[in-house]
This record gives structure tokens, sequence and C-alpha cells, in this order.
């Protein structure tokens, strides 16, 4: 109660809150908005039965399912921006552009992955809407309307991702977490209404198992995003002043277990999904290599182990991934030596980075595998259960649980920055 009276009281708060509700509304309104002269009368029943394009559903926001003019909502723009995380591995000149150049290499470095949107949502666009189309869940395009569609979803992704800067700018938190989390909270209405139509009186037993299972994982979630590991830090003049004066003025390095947060997650759903889009779209083509590819890919992923086992896999690879580009132990060490600090028992520079990066790499593993095994859970009880909803369902609330922690806890560090 205490936060919310703060919040409303900070006028620069205050405004920022309501941009952001006010983004978010706009992104619902874009939802809603249908491409003219399709018909879709067969796509609300193709997506509730396809968990593929029910993932889909959520990187758009809830946009696929009313074959919007956002229908591809964030999703390629996502997918940009893995690719240019995943180039500053390979290439050092974009490496230290982004980690090193600044305000300003970092905002180079954004433009690149605009840059990349284009094309990618070009490509998207162009996969999604022919695959609907085979798929009989839309009416038969001709070549002129299925441009004028490409060049429409184009610009709808476009523009949300320029709504989710907006908020990272002039609002507060993740602008691409927030639109994917309108989305979700979006279908609530529509996913509750399902569930008290086909409630069965037999599924109660496994309802209330499901209910406890998800308060456990909402409960460990909240853990690890709030657990830290403290390393010790001294200042040359505390040690200088004497024992008692270190104890009483101790200061320490919180290095959270989970320093990633929701993104892994979103990356290796993304990274799941493009070759799934693809090898549905060539499952037919012509070309009988190409075919065959296509099918195995199919084949492979629709095997809820082999999916799982991918996704624990590329969530642990990219909360290690994301970790190192948003965590620098070296920059730390630095920034420590400068602020005339040292950790107890390392000497200042190279062996305090070292040590840091030690500890991180530690606390990442159970972090990582702990993300990977909530990310996957959805799936395992999918498998064990036959429920198809589950997967999106469990999926859509991990991502909302995140996105709503990440942002109590930068509302907070605002409002305690203004306190000093």
């Amino acid at each position: 109660m205490k936060t919310i009276k703060a919040i409303f009281s900070d006028r620069s708060m205050r405004n920022r809150i309501l941009f952001v509700f006010f983004v978010l509304i706009i992104t619902r309104l874009l939802a809603a908005i249908p491409i003219p002269g399709v018909s879709t009368e067969n796509l609300a029943q193709f997506l509730q039965n396809n968990n593929f394009f029910g993932l889909l559903n959520i990187f758009a926001g809830g946009g696929l399912s009313a074959f919007s003019i956002v229908m591809l909502g964030v999703g390629p723009y996502i997918t940009g921006s893995i690719i240019m995380q995943l180039m500053t591995v390979l290439s050092p000149r974009l490496k230290e552009m982004y980690q090193e150049e600044g305000d300003m290499g970092r905002r180079k470095f954004v433009q690149y992955g605009r840059m990349l949107t284009l094309p990618l949502a070009i490509l998207q666009g162009f996969a999604l809407i022919t695959l609907l189309e085979r798929q009989n869940a839309i009416s038969q395009l001709t070549t002129s309307s299925l441009l004028g569609n490409i060049i429409i979803v184009t610009g709808g992704t476009m523009l949300m991702m320029w709504l989710g800067e907006q908020i990272n700018e002039h609002g507060i938190g993740n602008g691409v977490s927030l639109i994917i989390f309108a989305g979700i909270v979006a279908a609530l209405p529509q996913s509750l209404g399902q569930f008290f139509v086909n409630f069965d009186v037999s599924q109660i037993p496994m309802l209330v198992a499901l209910t406890v299972l998800t308060l456990v994982v909402i409960a460990g979630i909240v853990y690890v995003t709030e657990a830290e590991r403290p390393v010790p830090v001294t200042y040359a003049r505390q040690a200088r002043m004497g024992a008692s004066a270190t104890m009483t003025n101790s200061t320490y390095l919180p290095l959270r277990l989970n320093q990633a947060g929701v993104v892994p997650i979103i990356f290796a759903i993304s990274i799941l999904l493009f070759p799934q889009l693809l090898g549905q779209l060539f499952a037919t083509s012509s070309y009988t290599v190409l075919q065959s590819v296509a099918r195995s890919v199919n084949s492979a992923l629709a095997n809820q182990w082999v999916y799982g086992g991918l996704y624990f896999l590329l969530v642990v690879m990219f909360t290690y991934f994301y970790t190192a580009v948003m965590f620098d132990p070296e920059k730390t060490a630095d920034n420590l030596q400068k602020n005339g600090a040292f950790i107890p028992g390392f000497r200042p520079g190279m062996a305090t980075a070292e040590y840091i990066g030690y500890v991180l790499a530690r606390i990442t593993l159970f972090g990582a595998v702990f993300l990977g095994l909530v990310a996957v859970l959805p799936v395992i009880v999918q498998a064990l259960t036959g429920l198809t909803a589950i997967q999106v369902g469990g999926t859509s609330l991990l991502i909302a649980i995140s996105v709503v922690l990440d942002l109590i806890k930068k509302v907070d560090a605002q409002l305690s920055m203004r306190e000093y």
C-alpha cells in the first residue's frame, strides 16, 4: 500500500506508469483490428487445437487469433534481437560496440536489430499467412492480396516494435515483455470461459493437483527471482579504521541467482518456433529433399520429450549467454577498484574479476537449471496428462509472473533512487 501511495505521489513515476497503460491499450486496440478481405471462420478452432500456433499467438499479443494487422506481434523483433546478441560472440566489433562504447554504441547496436526486424517480418509474414491458407484456417488469397497482407503485417510489427521502444524510453519496464504480458492478460477471460464450458466433474482431482503444482511453481519463481548471493566488499578507508568499523559498516555486492529474468524463455521459444514455422510451410513443397527435411523437423519437434529436451537446453544456454552479456565481471571489478573497494582475500583487478566470474558461474547454473525445469514443466505435464492447453497456458503463466516480478523490481529501484 505504501508503494502504491509513493508511486502516485511522485509525478514522474505516475506519468511513466500511465504512459505504459496508454501504450498497452493502443496495442490491444491494434490487435483487435482484422486484416480486411480475409475470412477467418475456421481460424479460432484451428488455433485452439494447435499448440504451435497457440505459442505464436502469445508472441503476437493475441493478434494472431483475430488475424489482425499486428498478427506477428513482436516476434520478428525478438528473433532479430537474438541474432544480434549471438553475433556479439562471433564479431568482436559488435561486442565492443555493445559493451564498451556506452550509450551511443548501444543505440547503434539496437538500430541494427531494428533493420534486421524488417526482412524477418516479411519472411515470417509470408510463411504464416501461406501456412494458414494451406490449412484452410483462412480464405484463399490472390497474389495481390497476399502481397498486400504481408505489407500490412510487416508494418504492424514495425509499429509494435516502436511502441515497445517508447515504453523503454518514456515508461518503465521492458516494452516487449509488457506487450506480450498484455496479450496474455487480455486472453484470460476467453480462456476461463472455455474452461467452464468444457468443465468435467471427473477432472476435479487432476485440477486440484495442477492448482497446487502451479502455486508451488509460482513460489519457486518468486524465491529464485529474489534470491541473491552476497559477495562481501570492503572499502580501503574501512580497512584502515580497523575491524570494528568494517563490521559495523559492512557492505556487499549482490549477485542474483537469475540475472537474465524471463528473457531466456522468450528467446528459447522464439528459436523453437522459427524452424517449426518453416517446417510446416515446406512440408508440402514440390522439392523432395526440402519436403523430407521439413517433415523430419516437424516429426522431431512434435515429440514432446524431444521438444522439451531442446527447450530445456536452450533456456539453460540463453540464461548463461544473456547473463554474460548483461553482467561483465571485469567491468565490475574495475568499478570496485576505482571506488577504493576490494573483496577480502583477492587482489583488486583480474583476481577479483576471476572470483566474481567463478561465483556468478556457480549460482547461474542453479538459476539456469531451475528456469529450464520450470519452462519445460508444462510440456511434461501435457505429455503425462494429454491436456493440450497446458503447454500454452503454463508458458503464458510463467512469462506473466516473471514480467510482473521484473516490473515490481524496477518500480522499487526507481522509487529508491528518488529517495536519495
